[in-house]
């Protein structure tokens, strides 16, 4: 049954931080599926939050980086393709930010999953293609790198 036959759908809707500091970029190592992938800083926006608050949680719990957030990248449509055992097949939509960071505390314990957080320059997280979490990754970097930043009021929580 499909959502247009009545049943419910709706995508998840995450976060993404392109956070940037001598001209390496801020990345998560994280495991995923049983194996070690690459991602920005990025969650699950959660009920009652702002995206740019969710953007500046994640990146504080999946790397110990406080940071500001500056400006907003852009917001992405994906869907994940469906493995052989039928899992799979999410829709996701993704909000990226530019922010720049503020105060580390490396004691911090990440996230669950979060096997470590590293700096790479846009060469390194390019050629590594390979481990990326999703194709959103590349795309969030590379619209960063292109110079596309917008206000942050085109992203509005309403009370």
């Amino acid at each position: 049954m499909s959502y247009r036959e009545g049943r419910f759908w709706q995508p998840d809707v995450t976060v993404a931080t392109v956070v940037v500091a001598d001209g390496r970029l801020l990345m998560v190592e994280e495991t995923v599926g049983g194996q070690a992938v690459l991602n920005q800083p990025a969650g699950h926006l959660e009920p009652d939050e702002s995206l740019v608050a969710a953007a500046r949680r994640e990146t504080l719990e999946e790397t110990g980086w406080d940071v500001r957030v500056s400006a907003f990248v852009g917001a992405y449509q994906w869907k994940a393709p469906v493995a052989a055992d039928g899992s799979g097949g999410r829709h996701f939509l993704r909000f990226a930010f530019a922010a720049e960071p503020v105060a580390h505390d490396p004691d911090r314990a990440l996230d669950d999953g979060i096997i470590r957080a590293l700096w790479m320059s846009p060469g390194e997280l390019q050629a590594c293609a390979a481990r990326h979490r999703s194709p959103l990754v590349w795309q969030a970097a590379a619209d960063y790198l292109a110079g596309r930043r917008y206000p942050l009021e085109l992203v509005q929580a309403l009370a």
